[in-house]
């Protein structure tokens, strides 16, 4: 049997100089190496370069532009003053998490008659279900707001006004080919000009809860307890848009910004215990904090248990508590964690024996029972950068089996669903990532129908792992000052990547170093004779011999400032190796 290599090496994709970045650098007084940064964004005049580079909360749109707030917020204005019981439903992970307590917060200012529901993820699956509606109905609850879910979910609304609740839609997800029979929708993409359509749900959330804070102060300034919490809540807004993984330029980078700015400042206690408990306190919070510390600890609550815990971590005034319920999901993102190694590791065998794998392939559909719903999109994620191919993991054990899905950039994974729609019995998601629910006897035939479509939709140019690269540049152009400058461009994610650069023909200055408990990355010092600098490879410890082999070689790197007991100076952290 012939094994097939899908980790081939990456194609670098370098840009050119631009012959504008010298001007641009002296209008805003930066490097000409940041100029060149900007200019690779799209970012070439002065004006719109100094407001990327200094954001504002003045940026942030005003709440009563976002389709739909004016009609929910009526609706929800009648139901505090009649007395209503409202009940919030969200999804359960960061996002409809932050989201939820945004919302919940908000509202607890002015009526105590709120509660919020978040399905199980294992036992209830995604969005709106008929089960839970029909028990939130028994608590007497009267209006329902959802919370970054409910868009296609058409027959639950129906079935939610039957049951005689008022229903609001606060959603990001795509909409299907009907929209709901809803009170009230607020969804950014309803509205084609307005100016943030790739918003996330707890950014809809905050754009509902701003706009009952000014109703119910009358227009007038907000009370200073209240104009504190929707500082804090920017905080848990920007937590939901880089867990998204949403476009972080215009909006979403104003909100991100100031939310990461304000996060170790935050007063609310979750807030607090969820970063001691991760060993962040007293430092300056950027995007990855975010996204690799911070976020997996609220998704091990819906993971692995309940995502309600979560929930109530942030929206808690008992700091021992919120302690308490943090390092509880500590421990779940534990747990998370070794089932993830566990079905990454039986998933890469089963691609290789099945030759998932062959070069002709476009897709990976694998199925697996016994394999933990709350990991699996996960894994989805970790083998799509693998084999860098469209992924949908499916977990079958129970008669009904359930997905998740992960697509590479120029590939709509939920648009080539939606294509093979007749084999599932429910979908929903997004170009990137996407969520099924089928029979196990159809997953066979769905596998089949999605690498046809990919066949046809999927270009080879899609299938290859590209680097962007800002620029080529001698070591000696990142000195310490340069590269503190570069971090004006932070928040760093999707649409803003943290600028990535190549140096041709360095050679060891120190012989490389295996490090981490397996050995699995590398430590080494690069020189091309004019400087010399320290290198962190992550996942590279295999690059070792090789690197000792040969005299000259090119790296692609991203430039940071490395802090260690006081002292800091630059270290390159390695994404890729060329050898000629």
């Amino acid at each position: 049997m012939k094994l097939y290599a899908r980790t081939q090496q990456k194609q670098w994709s370098i840009k050119p100089p631009s012959d504008q970045a010298d001007e641009l650098a002296a209008s805003l007084n930066v490097s000409a190496l940041l100029a060149q940064v900007l200019i690779n964004r799209g970012i070439t005049e002065p004006e719109a370069a100094s407001a990327f580079l200094r954001p504002k909360l003045t940026d942030l749109i005003r709440p009563e532009e976002m389709p739909g707030v004016k009609d929910a917020l009526k609706i929800i204005s009648q139901a505090v003053k009649t007395g209503q019981k409202i009940m919030l439903y969200g999804d359960y992970d960061v996002d409809g998490i932050t989201g939820v307590s945004i919302l919940w917060q908000i509202l607890k200012n002015f009526t105590e008659n709120v509660d919020f529901y978040i399905p199980h993820r294992i036992d209830e699956g995604y969005g709106l279900n008929d089960e839970a509606l029909r028990t939130i109905a028994k608590t007497g609850a009267e209006l329902l707001i959802t919370v970054d879910c409910g868009i296609s979910a058409c027959d639950s609304v129906r079935t939610a006004c039957q049951l005689g609740m008022k229903v609001i839609i606060t959603d990001h997800h795509l909409p299907g080919r009907e929209l709901p029979d809803a009170e009230a929708i607020v969804h950014p993409i309803l509205d084609e000009e307005y100016a943030n359509q790739h918003c996330c749900g707890a950014m809809v959330a905050y754009k509902l809860a701003w706009a009952i804070a000014d109703e119910f102060s009358n227009g007038s300034r907000l009370p200073d307890e209240l104009r504190e919490f929707m500082l804090n809540a920017t905080s848990l807004a920007a937590m939901g848009t880089i867990a998204d993984v949403m476009d972080l330029r215009n909006e979403n980078r104003a909100l991100t910004h100031y939310g990461l700015k304000a996060l170790p400042h935050c007063k609310l206690c979750g807030v607090q215990a969820l970063i001691e408990s991760a060993k962040l306190t007293g430092q300056g919070l950027d995007s990855y904090h975010i996204g690799f510390r911070l976020a997996p600890l609220l998704n091990a609550a819906g993971r692995m248990g309940h995502a309600r815990l979560a929930v109530e971590l942030l929206t808690n005034k008992n700091s021992t508590r919120a302690m308490q319920i943090a390092q509880y999901l500590k421990e779940q993102n534990e747990q998370r964690r070794k089932y993830e190694r566990k079905i990454f590791k039986q998933a890469c065998r089963i691609i290789t024996e099945r030759q998932l794998n062959h070069p002709d392939r476009k897709t990976i559909v694998l199925a697996g029972e016994n394999w933990h719903g709350g990991v699996i999109g996960i894994v989805a994620s970790k083998i799509c950068e693998k084999f860098y191919r469209p992924t949908i993991m499916i977990d079958s054990s129970n008669g009904t089996a359930k997905g998740s899905g992960r697509s590479v950039p120029g590939f709509d994974i939920h648009k080539a669903i939606t294509a093979c729609a007749e084999h599932l019995d429910a979908f929903g998601g997004h170009e990137m990532a996407a969520g099924v629910s089928l029979q196990t006897e159809n997953i066979e035939h769905f596998a089949a129908a999605i690498e046809a479509y990919a066949q046809q939709n999927l270009s080879f140019e899609n299938t290859i792992d590209t680097l962007n690269i800002d620029a080529e540049t001698p070591l000696s152009t990142f000195r310490e000052t340069a590269v503190q400058e570069l971090s004006l461009l932070e928040p760093f994610g999707q649409g803003n990547p943290a600028p990535m650069f190549a140096a041709r023909g360095v050679r060891l200055a120190s012989p490389p170093r295996k490090v981490g408990a397996n050995g699995d990355h590398l430590q080494l010092a690069v020189t091309d004779n004019a400087s010399t600098l320290r290198c962190i490879g992550f996942g590279m410890g295999k690059f070792e011999k090789k690197l000792i082999e040969n005299d000259f070689f090119n790296i692609a790197f991203e430039p940071q400032i490395n802090t260690y007991n006081g002292n800091s100076s630059v270290q390159l952290v390695l994404k890729d190796i060329h050898f000629e």
